[in-house]
């Protein structure tokens, strides 16, 4: 049997627009083709990675997020398949756990909003009315504050894992190359002797 990582990188590949079928909408063709925010290299995969989490946390309307995501790789030169990709960490089953954490950091740092509203609001299924209401108290700001936080911090952290990993990724790819190269010569002077 499979393990999910194989089956979620097909999934990727099926579902992803490619760069070529951007480049003929006249939206996105301007983006797509500029070929350095497609490639993966050592600058442009954190810088994707940082930008697909900053916007997939802070903006939590979905749609928004891959957009916003993409259009903050531009200026950054962040890789944008895998900002896209990072914007999915935030998802319905996600999501409340991060307003309930943004807004307990926000509470924390002085603003008001209460909690018991927001589980009360989430139980029954409020309507889009409800919850601007509940925003448009004292919640808004504590769960702004709360969720920049929380975004700027995966941000960073995502930044660094994925330059290290991509690091590691690199020597890990050229060591072995190495290897094989070695045992190629190595195997060519024994049938040489």
């Amino acid at each position: 049997m499979t393990g999910i990582g194989p089956r979620i990188v097909r999934w990727a590949q099926a579902n992803m627009p490619k760069r070529e079928d951007l480049e003929h909408n006249r939206f996105t063709g301007p983006l797509a083709r500029r070929h350095e925010l497609w490639r993966f290299t050592r600058r442009s995969v954190p810088r994707g990675v940082a930008v697909g989490l900053l916007v997939g946390i802070f903006a939590l309307i979905p749609g928004i997020q891959i957009v916003g995501a993409a259009l903050m790789c531009v200026p950054s030169r962040g890789n944008i398949p895998l900002a896209a990709l990072m914007t999915f960490l935030s998802n319905p089953a996600t999501t409340p756990l991060i307003m309930i954490g943004a807004i307990r950091i926000g509470n924390w740092l002085g603003y008001h909003a209460d909690l018991t509203t927001f589980y009360a609001l989430y139980e029954h299924g409020a309507k889009l009315r409800e919850w601007t209401g509940w925003l448009l108290s004292d919640a808004a700001p504590a769960l702004l504050i709360g969720l920049f936080i929380i975004s700027t911090v995966a941000a960073a952290i995502g930044y660094l894992v994925s330059a290290i990993g991509w690091t590691w990724w690199v020597r890990h790819k050229r060591r072995i190359a190495n290897e094989r190269i070695r045992a190629d010569r190595l195997g060519a002077d024994q049938a040489s002797e």
